[in-house]
Parts: structure tokens; sequence; C-alpha cells
């Protein structure tokens, strides 16, 4: 059921609105009114509504101010501001302000109900988009209280709302594609894509056209035009994983795109700018790929600008109980099936294990564990399975 809300000092203008709403049985809606912009503020602020009318001249506070202060509270609610004597240049400062239509009073009826049916529909995908964004943000969430992540954290709170590149070390498997993603999320780009490329997965003829793009026919499979990484991260992040491995030839034209914001498509003579926040991860000792004339070293002061570690699991054993707690939470979820709870001598097993690879590791022998356990797991099964 969507809950509207009418703010709109004439009680029978109230009413006329209030009924017709009511009569749209199949929108299933249930209406809240208030008598000014001081109430109607007060009730926003108290419950969720899917929409609101707002009336423009009215006592105590008129609807410009009861807008204004409900976007300045992070109040979501689509308005629809009311007039009877609005203007061209009234509904256009409105819909600067925020709202999400103007209409005159007394409004069309026809154009009300298509006006009410689109902002329900456009509020509902918005609530769906945030609530995916946050299961995405808890899939990539960085779980752990050791001191070594909380270096981390602090890092990615300074560096996040800056410009600057940053690039992440660390060994396969212990979350460097979270601190990316904890950085994006946390930055100015966060409305914008987050666009990974795994430099390593992707052959050493192909990965400028990956990146950069190409034209129709500049070579035998190119039957089209194909838009590279860089311009699909336009206005977002562009994640750079394994750069280690990328060749030297496309080393030389991410260089260029980072000094000159300017990439060209394989097979095109054409400059395209472009607006990206490029952050790199490998797994590799860059210096000594520099000292072996495998990485280049302008290449590397580009992209380190800002140098974040991220320590490998062994390194932070304390965490190990709180991943597996996440670990148990998320497979049942993807399962549909109830919760296995591990008692303490399994942990204490899962705590000294060396963990070659890492958290990926931890998290694909939890998995292992839930299936081939029993109701709960043990040390027994733990090193049955381990």
């Amino acid at each position: 059921m969507s809950k509207i809300l009418i703010i709109e000092d004439e009680a029978s203008i109230r009413a006329v609105l209030k009924e017709i709403l009511l009569d749209q049985k199949e929108l299933k809606l249930e209406v809240d009114e208030a008598k000014d912009g001081a109430e109607g503020l007060q009730l926003l602020e108290i419950h969720s509504y899917d929409l609101a009318f707002c009336d423009i001249k009215m006592p105590k506070m008129d609807g410009m101010e009861v807008l204004q202060k409900a976007k300045e509270k992070n109040i979501n609610t689509p308005f629809i501001m009311i007039s009877a004597h609005g203007t061209t240049e009234m509904a256009v400062d409105a819909i600067k302000m925020g709202a999400y239509d103007f209409m005159q009073k007394p409004p069309d009826l026809n154009r009300l109900l298509i006006t009410v049916r689109n902002a329900l529909d456009r509020n509902s995908l918005v609530k769906e988009t945030r609530s995916l964004r946050k299961k995405v943000s808890r899939k990539f969430e960085m779980i752990g209280e050791s001191p070594a992540l909380e270096r981390v954290r602090e890092m990615i709170e300074k560096v996040a709302p800056t410009e600057a590149r940053v690039l992440i070390t660390g060994p396969n498997g212990s979350g460097k594609e979270l601190v990316a993603r904890a950085i994006h999320e946390k930055s100015k780009n966060s409305e914008g894509p987050f666009v990974e490329v795994n430099c390593a997965a992707i052959p050493s003829e192909l990965i400028e056209s990956e990146l950069f793009g190409h034209e129709k026919g500049s070579f035998t499979s190119a039957i089209k035009q194909r838009i590279g990484k860089f311009e699909q991260a336009e206005g977002g992040t562009l994640f750079l994983d394994e750069i280690g491995d990328m060749s030297l030839a496309a080393q030389a034209k991410v260089l260029r795109a980072l000094q000159e914001n300017k990439i060209t498509r394989v097979g095109g003579d054409k400059d395209i700018s472009v607006s990206v926040r490029v952050i790199a991860a490998t797994n590799k000792n860059l210096k000594k790929e520099i000292m072996e004339n495998r990485f280049r070293e302008d290449l590397y002061h580009r992209l380190g600008v800002i140098l974040i570690d991220v320590p490998a699991l062994t390194d932070r054993r304390e965490d190990i109980p709180l991943l597996v707690e996440k670990f148990l939470k998320d497979i049942s979820e993807e399962y549909g099936s109830k919760k296995k709870e591990v008692d303490a001598k399994a942990i204490k097993l899962l705590e000294v294990h060396p963990w070659a690879g890492n958290i990926r590791e931890l998290r694909n022998v939890i998995e292992r564990l839930v299936i081939m356990a029993g109701d709960s797991i043990r040390a027994e099964d733990v090193k049955r399975y381990l």
C-alpha cells in the first residue's frame, strides 16, 4: 500500500483530493492530511510517504519552504506542488528545488491521476535501486576489527573524498577489490559506475580494445564499434585489477590517458575526452618489475599517488571468527537454508591454518563445510574438509 500526504490549508481542496485518490481502488492508497506547512513537515519527519501534494501559498510555512526543508533533512518523498496562482517561473523554481511536478488548481483529473501513477512508479524504482545498492554494499563489505584492517580503513577515509589515484597492493584473495569499491562508495563519483578490468584475464592482444574500445573494421573480428572500459566508467571509477600483468604497449596508452584525460579507440584517429578516477591493484612487486623492464616507472608514479597495502589473512587472524560468521550468513541466504553454527574448536583450527589463498580460500572452505558438514560445523569437519 502506498502512502500519500496532502499538505493544503483549504479543507475543501484537501477533501476533494483525498476522495479522488481513495477512489483509485487499484492503487491501494492510504492518504493523510496536513492543514499547513509546519504540520506537513512534521508528518514527513515521522512517517515514510511515497508521495506528497503540497500547496505553495500557506500560512506558517509556505510550500517552497516545506520542500526545501524536506530536502535538507534528506526526506526522499517526491513532491507534487500545487497552486491556484502558479506561473511558469514558479513551476521552474519548484522543479529546480527537487519537486517531481507542478500542477495548477484545480488540477485536471486525467493529468492528476497519470502524474500520481508515474510518481509512485518512479518512487518504487528509486526504493528498489537503493535496496540493491545496499545489498551490493553488504556483499563487498570489509569485515574485521584488527589493527591491520583499521589502518586500511583510515587510509580509505582520507583518500576517498579526493581525486588522488590509488595503487592497492597485496596477495591474491586478500580483498583488494573490496578496498577499491570502498573508495568508490565514499568518493564524489559514488553515483557513477564502478567498472572493473582484470588485466591478467585478458590476452595482451585484446587488452587495448578492452580498455579503449575499437572502431568497426579496425581488425578482422571488429564487425562493429565497441566502447571501451574507460568510456564506460565515465563519471565513475575504473578499477584496473592485476595491473602488473598489462603489456608494455597497453601501459603506454594508459599512461597517456592518465596524463591527458584522453583516449583513442583502436583503429580510430579521434581523441575522446574521459573523466574517470583510476584505481589500480596488483599482487606483484612493481618496483622489481620496473627493474626488470616489465613495468613502466612513469606509469607506476602516475598510478601510485596513494599506496594502500592490504594485509594477508595470516596478518589479521583475529578477524577470522567475524569472517566465518559473515560467510555462514551469506551462504545460508544464497542456499535458502538455516545458518549453521560453528563450535569454538573448529574456529581455533581455522585461525591457525596457513591460508595461502587468503579470504577467498576461507570463503571457499566455509562453503564446503556448509555443504558437507552436519547440522553444525565441528572440529572434525574442519580436519576432514579443510
